[in-house]
């Protein structure tokens, strides 16, 4: 048997076996129920934001249009009813039916909210009432409107921004975050279950069978492509569902950000699941019997967790700072932090190729390492072997 036809069965082994289990099939049911759930609930939010009901009184009622038009500029929606009674009018504002309530007529106005109110809409509706009295006053001085429009048409300040701000950065950052929180979860739970499998396959002895067959090499490197074939798989329903939910939703821009933060998610699923296997695997050689492998794995899952957390931190703060930007390059924590750092758009070429090429060269020595411990200590049961141990020859 090839080394190629040896390793492509034993990744078919584990993917199949894998796939067909009802907890990848419920764990990726409750991540995609929870996404969904996400999505919804900030679009519900984002609506609520964009859309107030006002109420208009007596003389107020003439302010419907033009209070429209401009909370159309402020980027919120208002929707105007014409009250009766005052009495009516102000208990729809205690139940919630009316964000506001407005009478009076200009330059008198009077508006009843049930809390603090909306500032955007306060802004708008004072934004319309100095437009009516201006234009009565003009009114009053012969003026017309359309005049003093006409003057003041081509006076403008010429702007000139020295750090432009991106309108597209909030959803990059919530891209970056959600990009992290997946291969956070991708890295932790598959590498785990890398090393689960060793153990399994050790404390059963079915590893002294599959190596009377195969050679260290070739199951390890089998094993770590099949699972991280299912990884990769749950990677991208999960991804591919967010994606289409969050453009039905318009909860982000799809068509502009979207495609970007799946291939960059893919390719570092890919660096990080090889770095980091490899090692759950050599890890998980140590021990024979799954309550020893919690002691081994530790430091490992540490280094993702540690690399998470700050990496969440670090770039909702300062995405360019030196510290993040540092971390990012180095190969333990760049599978979490450059993918982050990219979605923003904050790093550099030079940053990325750096990163992975210094990822690439990681894989190829703990390859080699991890490949050498596990082939020392898989068919060494009874005590936990020592790391010294293991690498010797």
């Amino acid at each position: 048997m090839t080394s190629a036809r040896a390793v492509s069965l034993v990744a078919k082994r584990e993917f199949v076996t894998k796939v067909r289990t009802k907890s990848f099939l419920v764990g990726t049911a409750v991540i995609i129920a929870v996404l969904a759930g996400y999505v919804v609930l900030q679009s519900v939010l984002f609506d609520d934001q964009r859309h107030s009901v006002v109420g208009l009184s007596g003389q107020a009622t003439q302010l419907a249009d033009p209070l429209r038009e401009k909370a159309k500029s402020f980027g919120i929606e208002v929707e105007t009813r014409d009250v009766t009674t005052m009495d009516n009018a102000e208990q729809q504002v205690r139940d919630g039916s009316l964000d506001a309530l407005v009478t009076g007529a200009p330059p008198a106005l009077k508006m009843i909210v049930k809390g603090s109110g909306d500032e955007v809409l306060t802004t708008t509706l004072n934004d319309v009432l100095r437009q009516q009295v201006l234009v009565a006053q003009l009114a009053e001085a012969g003026i017309t409107p359309q005049q003093v429009a006409q003057n003041l048409a081509n006076v403008s300040v010429a702007v000139t921004a020295l750090e432009p701000v991106d309108p597209q950065r909030g959803q990059r950052l919530a891209i970056g975050l959600i990009v992290a929180a997946l291969l956070y979860y991708s890295l932790l739970v598959y590498g785990t279950m890398v090393a689960q499998g060793v153990v399994e396959e050790k404390s059963s002895r079915v590893v002294e069978i599959l190596l009377a067959t195969v050679r260290p090499w070739q199951l390890l490197l089998g094993k770590v492509i099949g699972l991280g074939a299912v990884g990769l798989l749950q990677l991208l329903v999960i991804s591919t569902v967010g994606l289409v939910l969050s453009s039905a939703f318009d909860v982000i821009d799809v068509s502009a950000l979207g495609g970007t933060a799946l291939l960059i998610g893919v390719l570092w699923y890919l660096l990080g699941f090889f770095l980091y296997a490899t090692v759950f695997a050599a890890a998980a050689s140590l021990v024979s019997r799954q309550e020893e492998l919690q002691s081994v794995l530790t430091p490992i899952s540490m280094t993702i967790i540690v690399a998470f957390v700050a990496g969440i931190n670090l770039m909702i703060g300062s995405p360019n700072g030196p510290t993040v930007t540092v971390l990012s390059l180095l190969p333990p924590f760049a599978p979490i932090l450059m993918p982050g750092r990219m979605a923003l758009g904050v790093a550099p070429a030079w940053q990325v190729v750096l990163a992975i090429v210094l990822a690439l060269a990681a894989i190829a020595a703990i390859t080699w390492l991890g490949g050498k411990v596990y082939a020392n200590a898989v068919l060494r049961t009874g005590a936990r072997v020592k790391l010294r141990e293991a690498l010797r020859t």
